[in-house]
This record gives C-alpha cells, sequence and structure tokens, in this order.
C-alpha cells in the first residue's frame, strides 16, 4: 500500500528543511532504513531514511525546494499499485523531476547570486520562514534583497549573501588631493575581521540564550574518583581490537543512563504546564564540528551493553563530524553529556538544551593529590557538573542523581549489569 514520506522533524525548534538531493530516483526499490534524500538544517546536512520498503513511485518535492516539516515529499508503495495522491491526501502535486535530472543522485551545490543592492520594492514579499526570521534578527530589509529561489523567493543563501555584502568594506571615493601635502597623525584603532554569523551559530545562539532566558538553571558539581573505571576499561580494551575500543565517555553514556533509570524524573522535559517524564532513556553526545557544536543521540543507552554503546557512538559521532547525520539521530535527546576533557579542562558548567531538563559537563581525567585514611596520597579524579531545570527537579534530587552517576563510576562492575 501506497505511504508518503513527509519532511521530518529534525530539531527541537525546526519549522522547515531544504531538500538538497535526492539519493535514488522514481522507480527505484528502497530498503527499510535506506538512504533516500540529504535534507540541509541550519546545523547539518541529515541523510532520510525510508521507514518501509518498495519503490519509490513518485517525487513531489524538487531537489533545492524549501519544505515545511511534515509535507510529503514523495511517495513509496508497491511496483504495480495505481498512486492516487488525492486519497494520500495531497490536494496538490509540485511536478516530478525530469527523468535526465532523475538519473543524478549529486547535484550541484546550489550557488546564489550576488544580490545587489536593488530599488526599494513595496508590497509582499516571498520568503521562506528561515530567511524572514534571519532577516529579522540581522536588520536586513527583505524589499532590498534580491530572491534567487523559485518564483523569485528569498531564500537563506539570499540573507547570507547579503550580509557579506553589507560587511565588505565599501570601494573608497575618489579624494581631490590638496596641492600642498600637510603632515597629519593617521588616527589608530583596533584592527579586526568581519565574519556574518553562519546559520549554525545563529541557530545556537538564539537557543541558547531562550534556554538561559527561560530555564532557571541550577548547578551542582561531583568529584569522582576514576582509578577504578579506567582499569576496567584498561582491561575490557586489552580484550578488543583497537577499532573497537571502549573510550571514557563511553563509561560516563552507561553510567548516565544507570543513573537517569534510578531518577526518572531528571530524564524529563518541561513543557508548558506539564512536565513529561520519558520512558526511554537517550543519551546526547555533544560533537565538535568546525563552526559549532551539533547533537546525536544515543538510543536506549541504558539497554545496551558498554560493547554496542562504544560501537553505536563511533559512528554516530563519525557521521556528525562529516555532517552527513540521520533524521532519528537528531531528535527524542532526554539528556545532553557535554565532555570537555580531551582538552585539559578541569571544570565548567553547560547550559541546557530545551526542552531537556538537564545536561552534564565533563572535565578532564586528572591526577589530584587525595587524602586516603589520613594520609596524603595521589588519586585520578574528575569533575562532573550537572545543569538542571528547577522547574522541572530540585537541588536534592539532582544531587542524588549525581550520586548513582558517581557510584556507577567509582564501582564500575555497575557498568556491565
Amino acid at each position: 500500500m501506497a505511504e508518503l514520506i513527509s519532511m521530518p522533524k529534525l530539531g527541537f525548534d525546526m519549522k522547515e528543511g531544504t531538500l538538497v538531493e535526492w539519493s535514488i530516483k522514481v522507480g527505484d526499490s528502497v530498503a527499510e532504513g535506506q538512504v533516500i534524500a540529504i535534507i540541509e538544517t541550519d546545523k547539518a546536512n541529515v541523510e532520510v531514511t525510508s521507514f518501509k520498503a518498495g519503490v519509490l513511485r513518485q517525487v513531489l518535492v524538487e531537489a533545492g525546494a524549501i519544505v515545511p516539516i511534515g509535507k510529503p515529499i514523495a511517495v513509496i508503495g508497491t511496483a504495480d499499485e495505481v498512486i492516487d495522491l488525492a486519497a494520500l491526501g495531497v490536494k496538490e502535486a509540485a511536478p516530478a523531476p525530469k527523468k535526465e535530472a532523475q538519473a543524478a543522485t549529486t547535484l550541484a551545490p546550489v550557488v546564489s547570486a550576488p544580490v545587489t543592492p536593488v530599488a526599494a520594492r513595496t508590497g509582499p514579499v516571498m520568503a521562506s520562514p528561515v530567511a524572514r526570521r534571519m532577516a529579522d534578527e540581522l536588520g536586513i530589509d527583505l524589499h532590498q534583497v534580491v530572491g534567487t529561489g523559485p518564483e523569485g523567493r528569498i531564500t537563506k543563501r539570499d540573507i547570507e549573501e547579503a550580509m557579506k555584502q553589507r560587511a565588505a568594506p565599501p570601494a573608497p571615493r575618489p579624494v581631490a588631493q590638496p596641492p600642498i601635502a600637510i603632515p597629519s597623525v593617521v588616527p589608530t584603532g583596533e584592527e579586526y575581521r568581519v565574519e556574518p554569523l553562519s546559520p549554525m551559530r545563529q541557530t545556537i545562539g538564539r537557543r541558547m540564550v531562550e534556554s538561559k532566558q527561560q530555564a532557571p538553571h541550577f548547578y551542582i558539581t561531583s568529584e569522582i574518583d576514576m582509578q577504578a573505571a579506567l582499569a576496567l576499561r584498561k582491561q575490557l580494551n586489552a580484550l578488543l581490537p583497537e577499532n573497537e575500543a571502549i573510550s571514557v565517555n563511553d563509561l560516563l553514556v552507561k553510567a548516565a543512563a544507570i543513573a537517569l533509570k534510578q531518577f526518572p524524573n531528571v530524564n524529563a522535559s518541561f513543557a508548558g504546564n506539564e512536565i513529561h517524564i520519558h520512558e526511554r532513556i537517550n543519551i546526547g553526545i555533544a560533537v565538535a564540528r568546525e563552526g559549532g557544536l551539533v547533537t546525536t543521540f544515543l538510543k536506549d543507552a541504558d539497554r545496551k551493553t558498554l560493547a554496542q554503546i562504544a560501537q553505536e557512538s563511533r559512528e554516530l559521532i563519525a557521521r556528525a563530524r562529516d555532517g552527513r547525520m540521520r533524521a532519528e539521530e537528531m531528535v527524542g535527546g532526554t539528556l545532553n553529556i557535554s565532555n570537555l576533557g580531551m582538552f585539559d579542562v578541569e571544570h565548567f558548567i553547560a547550559i541546557i538544551s530545551p526542552p531537556q531538563a538537564a545536561v552534564l559537563a565533563i572535565g578532564s581525567v586528572r591526577q589530584a593529590p587525595v587524602v586516603k585514611d589520613g594520609q596524603l596520597a595521589v588519586g585520578t579524579r574528575m569533575k562532573a557538573t550537572i545543569s538542571a531545570d528547577h522547574r522541572v527537579t530540585d537541588g536534592a534530587e539532582a544531587a542524588r542523581f549525581m550520586q548513582a552517576f558517581k557510584a556507577a563510576l567509582e564501582q564500575p562492575m555497575r557498568l556491565m549489569l
């Protein structure tokens, strides 16, 4: 039976995405989970996979189009059934790409035409929601921007180009030279280079400002003895191939999942007059990319072994760094972990990513002087800080969560159960 594939929601505040390319063409067989299209969001290019096996029968949106979330983009069904778009709830379908275009699986990158100042226009302006939001935030008059989208629609690329031109220094005007050169003092000032905010940085900035303004953060830091956890990791890695090694971050993910299972109120989201306590434990892993951080989510971390967590984490992080994340890896997170330990950071605090109720910030594992049985000794310590939303949880509960997180790492055989 034919079914619609719709533009997925790939982020908490995502409203639309750009369909960059189709990975298959009409008439091709599709396996469940196979990548069928690439969607561009403000943060990454995301692989959209098919939710069922079948045949791609019809494309409803051409490559390069900006599509609101939930809008149908294609029809998947059997090879010989009759496709009735009206019965599927589609009133009008955009014309499918020509056969010559369907044969290509990789399209040339879209390059916006140069935006030059134009005479002020009046009346309504066609622009995508992302372009309107960017123009409003950056103070750009849409009437002064030339749209390069379908029928002259202004896209986010047009706004970015307008920002580049606005940031570029104006060409110097010719100045008449005085008949006699009079020495003067050249004014000195700080030199700088202008770089317009990328869409990713704009999205990060907007979401973090909203989080700090709306969510009443509080913070709790614990110091954790990591000696036993590192010893267990060493023993396990001695039994594994090098490319399957378990990282410290894998231990942290498993420990956080164990603690969330004991304190489900931390595994929650704030939703207006409600608190949503999630049944699944999906741990978000912050990944540094050029231009900003992205977060990818490891699903059902409490149900996976350390080896499974290690394998999936490697794959998730690799795709995130390459900017080829999958739709299901970008939504549904219930707690984020931001680990800066590899950068020799002793301690820091992180900002909660809405609508989650908390985030863990992890520092470096390092040797430090400790007191054991009244004697000074060298210990292996790591600092971890939870940032929590006071609308969802309170200090005592968050502190008990941190105790459970600490216990799982200081008695690491818990991670094996």
